[in-house]
């Protein structure tokens, strides 16, 4: 299988659009957002037949009283309309898996795949976002329909499901379509499978360069400060956010001039109650916790089936650095205090949708 080739950000080569008479296993790096091409059509048209070809601008399947979509009197699809739209699925599927084959798909220097997320990795989390959370997205509008910013959220759950969520709720819910690139720890890219597929997703590692460059190339970037202290928890302590760190994402923010997007997520510490943490067994597996749920390990591989709780995300006002220079990043009092700011924030927030919340479960 060709690879695809992977071009720097700043590459002039990175906006070209893709010329006709490429040779198989070449592949054109993703554009920067905005800047899309006709080859990002998800579902490219079906080719007409000669033989089923009709009249200079009738669609080729057209006939007498059926109407292109093989409409019948009252608004019934035929056979011939329901024929032409599996047609044209199975066509754009082949060629999905054509470009996969012969590497004819874009990529950026971080290995994020817009169309393998935007058709396939999105559509298998989506059910769990729609479906078994019902996650209610709201102040998405708070997001910037271009440039960049920094979305910073809670993190709870005893497995990183929230963040996924998040980024689904951007993918699907943001007027401008935007994309979230969420910042990983070490261990994400250390799993052999979940690697390949964090960087396919479009997700990278915390680190600062990283985090400033995908902002200043004007992407969404979502951190969640809290990292391992808030997502293994005890349930005892839901819902009361720990640690942010030192401020490493504000200065990061103020550096690349982007604005600050609190963002609060009420229903993840509930889908795996941690009652304990087996420290010993921890320790021998090389991982930060090992939970102790009502279900898990009791229940054995069943055990790690969230339970269906109902979500809300809510995306806060945003918070401007443009008043602050970019020397504003060393000093550490400021740092204290915007962080100290998100960090009230999203805790007030939360408060208040716990507040709102009916139950746990609806």
């Amino acid at each position: 299988m060709a690879d695809a080739k992977v071009i720097p950000f700043d590459d002039d080569r990175s906006r070209a659009r893709r010329r006709p008479g490429r040779t198989a296993g070449d592949a054109a790096v993703r554009a920067l957002p905005g800047q899309h091409g006709p080859e990002d059509a998800p579902w490219p048209a079906v080719p007409v037949e000669a033989g089923n070809a009709g009249e200079a601008g009738k669609p080729a399947d057209a006939s007498e009283g059926v109407g292109a979509a093989g409409d019948r009197p009252g608004g019934a699809p035929g056979a011939e309309g329901r024929r032409s739209g599996w047609e044209r699925r199975l066509a754009g599927g082949l060629s999905f898996l054509r470009r996969r084959v012969t590497g004819e798909y874009e990529v950026d220097e971080f290995g994020y795949d817009k169309e393998l997320t935007d058709q396939v990795l999105m559509s298998l989390v989506r059910p769990l976002a729609e479906k078994y959370f019902r996650v209610d997205v709201k102040g998405v509008e708070n997001i910037p329909a271009e440039g960049g910013a920094l979305v910073v959220a809670n993190h709870s759950g005893t497995l990183p499901l929230d963040g996924l969520m998040m980024q689904v709720a951007v993918h699907d819910s943001h007027p401008a379509g935007r994309h979230l690139r969420l910042l990983a720890a070490d261990l994400v890219f250390m799993l052999p499978v979940v690697n390949e597929l964090a960087r396919k997703a479009g997700h990278t590692l915390a680190c600062a360069e990283d985090a400033e460059r995908l902002l200043r190339a004007g992407e969404i970037v979502g951190v969640m400060p809290e990292g391992f202290k808030g997502i293994g928890k005890p349930f005892s302590e839901r819902y009361k956010l720990q640690r942010f760190g030192r401020g490493g994402f504000v200065s990061t923010a103020l550096r690349a001039g982007v604005p600050i997007v609190p963002c609060s997520i009420v229903g993840a510490e509930e889908i795996y109650p941690m009652l304990g943490n087996a420290k010993t067994l921890a320790r021998v597996l090389g991982i930060p916790y090992f939970p102790i749920t009502p279900t898990f390990p009791w229940l054995g591989p069943l055990g790690a089936v969230p339970l269906p709780t109902k979500w809300t995300i809510q995306f806060g006002e945003p918070i401007s650095t443009d008043g602050y220079s970019p020397e504003a990043a060393e000093d550490p009092m400021l740092m204290f205090n915007l962080t100290d700011q998100v960090r009230e924030q999203i805790q007030h927030t939360l408060y208040k949708l716990l507040v709102q919340r009916r139950s746990v479960f609806f």
